[in-house]
């Protein structure tokens, strides 16, 4: 203090009063010579009386400015909540995009990967040199050799179209998540959440391109290979995409829709049955990630009846594989096994979690999200069935297959509600 005291001095100070407090002291002027320093200070405290001590220090003419960002508050709290609802919407509709470019055989249209885009062919020339780059990878010299240019543009638009609705997925989340973060709009927890998406998010995109060079590489050689891309990677892509999906929309409630609570303190049977809850929401993402190794190896058209496959309840090849392991993951008919028998397990539990509800005293959303996840239960299983039995059409293959995201949907929302039920009420 005594230096400033021998100085005679303008300061601009300027306050930024949140959790740190900057104080940039510019044009310092020394008695006897002039100089001017241009120097920033900060300092990370937070007792005010810091503040009060640095100004009254200050000698001869300051200007201190104070600004406080506003922080969260009801109007914020939904505009980040609505954010979340739209990003896990787009989500959503990147795995029903996914499905049906799976199911039309699009996926390996495309050849080369680009972080922010590939260019699009527009002249006549540019997609025949397009066509040719396709036509050295193994689905066209072993599959498609009759194709033409115009139904490589079909499948080649299909491609296009998930590439860049994912890319748009990370451009809808990452700019309003800095513009919030920067506000002040997101608590502490929230802020790990949001680098938790953002890392899925990623890993996502980085994971589909890991899923389609695995069906350019060259590895189709026995007669009745296919190329296709590996079952496991496609598991791997569909489940980053439900668990993106599934926090995005959890955030989002707890945002826009929160908890209800008891009255009163609950019951021992109502924390089981809350456990219950989450089982089923388990089996339903399980009975999912069966469904992508069904797709991944086509085992939808291996046995076209129900019940039975070929009039057997087991088929005579479920255990053809050695060792025997790789008929869980490799063996169409071991896998279309396991899903029929995952659905309807899932079904099971599910109808048995809606009945033992109507017992209970529990949040009144949550009983309301009990009969819908009933619902969509037997409709998800009718759906699937009669997938089956039409030789797996892509409208209904792609209900189907919608259909589970929206059943998991309604098992987060039932979760969610029932988030406080293992607490007593304050």
């Amino acid at each position: 203090m005594s230096f400033l005291s021998r100085c005679c001095c303008t300061s601009t100070v300027i306050l930024n009063v949140r959790r740190h407090v900057t104080i940039n002291i510019a044009q310092t002027y020394f008695k006897g010579q002039r100089s001017i320093f241009n120097c920033l200070h900060m300092w990370k405290m937070k007792p005010a009386s810091f503040i009060q001590s640095a100004i009254t220090g200050l000698r001869g003419t300051t200007t201190v400015t104070l600004s406080t960002r506003k922080g969260i508050t009801p109007s914020s709290r939904k505009v980040v909540g609505y954010w979340l609802l739209g990003c896990s919407g787009m989500v959503f509709g990147a795995v029903v995009l996914g499905g049906v470019t799976r199911l039309t055989e699009s996926g390996l249209s495309m050849v080369t990967w680009k972080l922010f885009g590939e260019k699009v062919p527009f002249t006549k020339l540019e997609w025949e040199d397009e066509f040719q780059k396709y036509q050295q990878y193994p689905e066209f010299r072993i599959k498609n050799k009759n194709i033409t240019l115009e139904q490589f543009k079909w499948i080649w638009w299909m491609e296009y179209g998930h590439r860049m609705w994912g890319r748009a997925i990370g451009a809808v989340f990452i700019i309003p998540a800095t513009v919030f973060w920067a506000c002040g709009w997101l608590k502490p927890g929230m802020k790990k959440r949001i680098i938790a998406f953002g890392t899925l998010i990623a890993l996502q995109g980085l994971m589909g391109w890991y899923m389609v060079q695995s069906g350019l590489e060259d590895r189709f050689h026995g007669d009745s290979d296919v190329p296709r891309v590996s079952q496991y990677r496609l598991a791997t892509h569909l489940s980053l995409a439900f668990i993106l999906y599934t926090l995005l929309l959890w955030s989002a409630f707890d945002h826009l829709l929160p908890a209800q609570r008891l009255t009163e303190a609950a019951s021992a049977s109502a924390r089981r049955f809350r456990w219950l809850t989450h089982t089923c929401k388990g089996m339903i993402f399980l009975t999912a990630l069966s469904g992508a190794f069904v797709a991944g190896l086509d085992a939808g058209l291996v046995y076209n009846s129900y019940p039975k496959m070929a009039d057997k309840w087991i088929p005579d090849d479920i255990m053809a594989f050695t060792p025997k392991v790789r008929n869980i993951t490799e063996n169409p008919t071991t896998v279309q096994f396991n899903h029929r028998l995952l659905g309807t397990s899932t079904l099971a539990l599910i109808s048995g979690m809606w009945l033992l509800s109507r017992k209970l005293k529990l949040p009144p959303r949550a009983h309301t999200a009990a009969a819908a996840v009933a619902v969509m239960g037997w409709t998800q299983v009718i759906l699937g069935i009669s997938t089956l039995l039409l030789y797996v059409p892509v409208p209904l293959a792609a209900s189907h297959q919608s259909g589970s995201l929206v059943l998991l949907s309604l098992a987060v929302w039932l979760t969610h509600e029932l988030k406080y039920i293992k607490r007593l009420p304050k």
